[in-house]
């Protein structure tokens, strides 16, 4: 009988160094968690896309990060008592960029969409944004939403976006097309190899200001509105009670609304 307890007893023992040894999705030990390793270090490590006007935006020629994340990220690691960094991510890479922990938090307007919410897990949500489309003053036979869909035509989005999905499912006639880097949505169009292009209002931002080409058609009823919300690696409900924490209170205190101001997208910000 001795022997039998003996014997469970080691299995026990290995079964619970095999439990330490095992890999965690998020990068965070089961002795702490997310907020623990965070202090540890001195710093929150924030996954960007360093391309998203408005949002997060590296100028490329002073290599200055603006947007209303980038001002928000450092916001919230003051809150935290640590320094910030930005890692440079992208839309299709950041759920991997988060469960291989090369990051603590993705922050730069990102779409709660229900298939990404299967594996990563979201905030409340900040900014809310419907489907814009971008195309050339110029273009023949595109002056309206309703022109779009139409045999012929060549539709682009930005691999990875939320646009990808939802126009997928929109589409009849018209071609779709998934641009990814290098190449760009508005090379594309102005190149002639797609005739109009998806995207959202802070995107469309960028155009307005900088493009006397673009003319943005918006559709006559909404599309497909989304929350944006920040994104964390699944496993941690401390580290996301903190995240929904930071959220709400820069909803109610006035801070959100400051930055959104600061960047024009005031008009797609979440109030309390």
């Amino acid at each position: 009988m001795r022997l039998l307890d003996s014997g469970r007893g080691f299995a026990g023992l290995l079964l619970a160094a095999l439990l330490v040894l095992a890999p965690n999705p998020g990068g965070v030990s089961a002795a702490g968690g997310r907020l623990e390793r965070i202090s540890a270090a001195g710093e929150l490590r924030v996954c960007i896309w360093p391309d998203y006007y408005g949002v997060t935006y590296r100028n490329p020629r002073s290599g200055m990060l603006t947007g209303i994340d980038a001002e928000l990220s450092v916001e919230f690691a003051r809150e935290l008592g640590v320094r910030v960094r930005h890692v440079d991510s992208s839309f299709p890479a950041f759920i991997a960029d988060l469960l291989d922990n090369r990051c603590d938090i993705a922050m730069f307007g990102v779409g709660a969409l229900p298939e990404r919410a299967e594996r990563v897990r979201f905030s409340q949500p900040y900014l809310r944004s419907d489907i814009l489309a971008v195309t050339t003053r110029t273009h023949p036979t595109l002056r309206a939403w309703g022109d779009i869909d139409r045999a012929g035509h060549v539709v682009g989005v930005q691999a990875g976006t939320f646009m990808e999905p939802v126009m997928r499912r929109t589409l009849r006639q018209a071609r779709l097309v998934a641009i990814r880097p290098p190449d760009t949505r508005e090379r594309e169009l102005q190149a002639g190899r797609i005739d109009v292009f998806m995207t959202d209002y802070p995107y469309s931002r960028r155009l307005v200001d900088a493009a006397d080409w673009a003319r943005v058609l918006s559709p006559p009823s909404p599309l497909a509105p989304l929350d944006y919300a920040y994104a964390i690696a699944p496993g941690d409900d401390a580290w996301l009670a903190r995240v929904d924490r930071f959220v709400l209170e820069i909803r109610r205190d006035g801070r959100l609304i400051k930055a959104a101001r600061a960047h024009r997208l005031d008009p797609i910000v979440v109030t309390p």
